[in-house]
């Protein structure tokens, strides 16, 4: 499974938190990770499920983030996909290294066409970039 893939599934995963109080959760990973035929090793299920509960985590400092950067747009008031793709990606810009900024934006846009609504990959596309420009700027 590349990282494209595992991105997707961190996000199917991150989607279904919305639905689930916070107890129900590892309960629903196990569930995902073992019902879903698209992953393939114990190693991607390992890494799927660390990376989720590591977003996790972070989602209050990911969510002030993304309210900050928005207008008119708070997270309660957001669609759950793009929620869901936002704090991935957020996390990924903000959390994770190895991976471009760039990397993590496009793959954003391109789950969020996937995914969402028509107007999907524009509304996190701006939002990503203007968070983006946060970072060269220093916060």
């Amino acid at each position: 499974m590349g990282r494209h893939e595992q991105r997707e599934q961190v996000f199917r995963l991150l989607f279904q938190t919305e639905f689930h109080m916070p107890e129900e959760m590892p309960r629903q990973m196990r569930l995902f990770l073992e019902d879903n035929e698209e992953i393939g090793s114990q190693k991607d299920a390992d890494y799927i499920e660390t990376r989720c509960q590591s977003i996790r985590e972070k989602i209050p400092e990911i969510d002030r983030l993304i309210d900050d950067n928005t207008v008119g747009w708070q997270t309660a008031r957001m669609g759950k996909v793009e929620l869901a793709v936002l704090r991935l990606a957020v996390y990924e810009m903000r959390y994770d290294q190895d991976i471009p900024e760039g990397v993590a934006i496009d793959e954003a846009v391109e789950i969020a066409k996937q995914y969402g609504q028509e107007n999907s990959g524009g509304f996190v596309n701006a939002i990503l970039g203007k968070i983006a420009k946060l970072k060269t700027q220093g916060d």
